[in-house]
């Protein structure tokens, strides 16, 4: 597989949490509180690995609510890692992320809940044989988490379309008369996301807000933190990629400074900059980096060098307006030559090289 779920990538550490977890747990739960907490921000003296850079106290107040009649939705900017979050909750609480709604224009009420398979209909009328559950039953039915990513890209009619369930933990299928209830069992529960910078989302109604408790998941706010994460991330995507030469320091380094000072709108000693309306989190960082990396392995059979990051953000910077490009490249013209470093020279050498 290309990504495994989290209950798969790290089946070994969930199982030794799970025969040393004497703590009480939450109906339903696979783990405690405490024990799921440690298999989200890592224990290193019991080798659970880090998983998540971020507040630990947001987890505490997550997994909380989680044990709560109440939703939990993640909000915050593009590329702060809350599908990650809401997966790594849904291993820990549940052995299962998968149970997972996509939110889109195009999402409908029957991915959500349950829909037919219409030859069995067509066959032998509503049966629970012709029903086809969707993520939503099918977490109620085995007391599981559910993901709903992207909340807000839906319709408001579809948004809506949880809120019994999750005020009446109940779920009613007409067409099977009184044999069509299916009741939540313990463990189940809705971990949704939205992001904030999306245009021409749908606002969700007060009467689903109500339903959710709201945790913000801000962007990485140390420079040596988010470094050592795209470090991290970024060797993992090169050495699935087949690449067996790590990433250069110096060069992420570069990388991650740029993508934080056009991010912020201002350079580490305070001057003010055009801030990007692209979206330059550190999840684009990562992609970028494993971009840089493949092309200095695959083209030229060694690291990524900074000149390779011009051509790779090029993508990056152009994909919501035209001007970003332009800021880009003041960005580089400008700034990148009062700073210090061979790489850096590469990058402002390599400035040509940007389309347009």
């Amino acid at each position: 597989m290309q990504r495994p779920p989290a209950e798969l990538r790290w089946a070994d550490e969930l199982s030794r949490l799970r025969a040393d977890d004497d703590a009480p747990r939450p109906p339903g739960w696979q783990l405690s509180i405490t024990a799921a907490k440690r298999f989200i921000v890592g224990d290193e003296r019991a080798g659970i690995e880090r998983k998540f850079v971020g507040d630990p106290s947001l987890i505490d107040r997550a997994l909380v609510t989680l044990a709560t009649s109440r939703g939990l939705l993640l909000v915050g900017e593009p590329g702060t890692a809350k599908s990650l979050l809401s997966e790594l909750l849904a291993a820990a609480v549940s052995g299962d992320s998968t149970l997972t709604v996509q939110g889109g224009a195009a999402t409908t009420e029957d991915q959500i809940r349950y829909g037919w398979n219409y030859a069995l209909l067509v066959a032998d009328g509503p049966s629970q044989r012709s029903i086809v559950p969707g993520p939503v039953m099918r977490g109620m039915r085995d007391g599981k988490l559910v993901r709903f990513e992207e909340i807000t890209r839906c319709p408001l009619e579809v948004q809506d379309s949880i809120l019994s369930l999750l005020s009446d933990r109940v779920l009613a299928v007409p067409e099977l008369g009184d044999s069509g209830m299916v009741f939540a069992i313990e463990g189940f529960n809705v971990i949704a996301t939205a992001n904030t910078r999306d245009r021409g989302v749908n606002e969700m109604s007060a009467a689903l807000k109500r339903r959710f408790n709201f945790e913000t998941v801000f962007p990485i706010a140390d420079l040596a933190t988010e470094l050592a994460l795209v470090e991290r991330q970024a060797g993992a995507l090169l050495e699935r990629s087949g690449v067996p030469t790590p990433p250069r320091r110096d060069v992420l380094e570069v990388l991650v400074t740029t993508f934080r000072e056009l991010r912020t709108g201002a350079t580490a000693n305070g001057d003010a900059l055009d801030r990007m309306s692209a979206v330059m989190s550190t999840a684009e960082a990562v992609s970028v980096a494993h971009a840089v990396g493949l092309r200095g392995w695959y083209l030229r059979g060694e690291a990524g060098s900074a000149a390779d990051i011009v051509e790779c953000l090029a993508g990056t910077a152009a994909k919501d307006d035209a001007d970003d490009l332009a800021r880009l490249r003041r960005y580089l013209e400008q700034q990148v030559p009062r700073k210090s470093g061979s790489a850096w020279q590469d990058l402002h050498a390599a400035r040509l090289r940007l389309p347009g």
